[in-house]
């Protein structure tokens, strides 16, 4: 029985010791979950001012292919879309008076030369005459005047015959610049009056132009930014820059150029969203990140001065800067965001 009592005593003894070395090692005191959470202190910047406008792919000029002379359009050969080079000749115009002018003034120009061949025939007859005794030097000055006015005669009738067939060349349709056919509306047998458009052909690069309200005028210039939509098909936005605002204002609107890299020029004259940078306002930009959506309704995480974190609501409103967005209320200048905990 003693030697029970002595085992007793010792496993007591040990469990005591145990609990005692295991209360010693006392564990750490470890900060909060919210504590740990990212922090992002909210400050009112300037940003840009966005405004939507309507824009249209295009050229910087267009160029007219217009008829030169009267006549009937006899052929033409593009098409829209077509692409020409300058110089090309594209279609052509025939005036049939043009024809018949040509050779009245070749027969004329038949006639004085036949003329001048006699007159210079009589002047050799003369100026023989003349050097034998014959004839007195009144009489060969009286022939050499006829055989110069025979041969003044037939340059006279070349040169209106030239004349003729030049306005006739006229007739060639020309491109006046290389680009792409635009339109080309005047069917071949039409006839045509001068200064009368045949096709309009593309100048220039491809450029997007933005039709702009006039209240608009002074906010932008050139180097605003601009944001265009569905230039490629899928949807993505594309950016470039305003480089030209033209200094005229046509039923209450301004034309503006804007340059974007890789724009697409096989559909001129096609209409996309845009918006352009016109100015800068005080605002709150937050990463999107620090806000969550629940319900359809936008919520931030507030830190007070204590520590203690609220959720409350925000409005919000999308910002063209990439990852953020723009606090409309809910929140002010100064207040710590926390990065939500399912982030």
């Amino acid at each position: 029985m003693s030697g029970d009592r002595k085992r007793l005593a010792w496993g007591t003894l040990a469990a005591a010791a145990l609990l005692a070395g295991c209360g010693s090692d006392k564990p750490a005191p470890q900060p909060s979950q919210a504590a740990r959470r990212p922090v992002f202190t909210v400050q009112t910047v300037d940003a840009p001012s966005w405004k939507s406008v309507s824009a249209e792919v295009s050229t910087v000029d267009q160029a007219q292919a217009i008829a030169r002379i009267p006549g009937i359009l006899s052929t033409l050969t593009v098409k829209d879309g077509d692409y020409v080079r300058k110089g090309q000749v594209i279609g052509r115009i025939v005036d049939s008076q043009l024809g018949y002018q040509s050779g009245a003034y070749g027969a004329q120009a038949a006639a004085a030369q036949a003329q001048a061949a006699q007159a210079q025939a009589d002047l050799s007859r003369t100026k023989f005459l003349y050097d034998n005794g014959v004839y007195a030097k009144a009489r060969l000055e009286q022939a050499q005047a006829a055989a110069s006015a025979a041969a003044a005669q037939v340059r006279a009738a070349r040169q209106q015959q030239s004349a003729v067939q030049a306005v006739a060349g006229q007739g060639a349709v020309l491109a006046p610049s290389t680009g792409r056919v635009l339109h080309a509306d005047v069917p071949a047998g039409s006839a045509v009056a001068p200064g009368m458009s045949i096709a309009t052909i593309t100048s220039g690069p491809v450029v997007l132009k933005l039709d702009l309200p006039e209240s608009l005028v002074g906010k932008v210039h050139v180097g605003s930014a601009v944001v265009a939509t569905g230039l490629d098909g899928d949807g993505r936005d594309q950016r470039g820059t305003v480089t030209k605002v033209y200094p005229s204002v046509d039923s209450g609107q301004v034309r503006a150029d804007v340059t974007i890299s890789g724009l697409d020029g096989t559909l001129i004259g096609r209409r996309v969203a845009a918006k352009v940078e016109a100015g800068t306002h005080p605002a709150l930009l937050v990463p999107a990140k620090y806000v969550t959506t629940r319900f359809g309704i936008d919520y931030v995480d507030v830190r007070g001065a204590r520590g203690a974190v609220a959720t409350v609501p925000a409005q919000t409103a999308p910002s063209m800067e990439a990852g953020k967005v723009e606090i409309l209320s809910g929140v002010s200048a100064g207040d710590r965001l926390v990065l939500g905990s399912g982030q």
